[in-house]
């Protein structure tokens, strides 16, 4: 029988790296959060110095730089999240992007670490075992009944809402 256990906490083991953990932080800040204001406000105050500030026609609509960014603020934020909304709900882009998401990524054929390689998966093979033993007659013995006790009870843990692992 295969000791899950082992198996699964070899996979957990992976060195904590602080650098690359750092990193990966560091470009999702800069990427989701200071990038977008910095793009936000750039476009804002280049529009508004060298488009609307030259134009009397626009200068009469947006007499001041913050009547501008008030109207973004008013019109252009709801429309951009109704433009997201299409994005993902209405538009086939968002499945073709997930597609390819999908057809690139090679973690989609392993398993996840947590409960799905500790719990799950390992009990799916204990019950398929189990019942190819049961189907040939064959009893269980009292390793295979211990290791099948241990994996109910962690089911048992996480159906109560419990963690495993740390």
């Amino acid at each position: 029988m295969l000791n899950w256990y082992r198996l699964s906490k070899s996979n957990i083991n992976m060195k904590k790296n602080l650098g690359f953990r750092s990193w990966f932080y560091f470009r999702q800040g800069w990427s989701s959060y200071f990038t977008f204001i910095l793009a936000t406000v750039n476009t804002l105050v280049i529009t508004y110095y060298l488009a609307i500030e030259n134009l009397p026609i626009l200068q009469g609509i947006f007499p001041s730089f913050s009547y501008y960014m008030l109207t973004f603020i008013m019109v252009g934020v709801p429309l951009l999240v109704f433009v997201g909304y299409i994005h993902y709900k209405r538009s086939s882009a968002f499945g073709a992007e997930s597609d390819i998401s999908h057809e690139t990524n090679p973690l989609l054929y392993r398993l996840p670490i947590g409960w799905h390689t500790d719990v799950l998966y390992p009990l799916y093979l204990s019950m398929s075992i189990f019942i190819t033993k049961l189907s040939n007659n064959e009893k269980l013995t009292a390793e295979e009944i211990t290791e099948l006790n241990e994996l109910q009870k962690k089911l048992e843990l996480l159906t109560n809402g419990g963690s495993i692992g740390k």
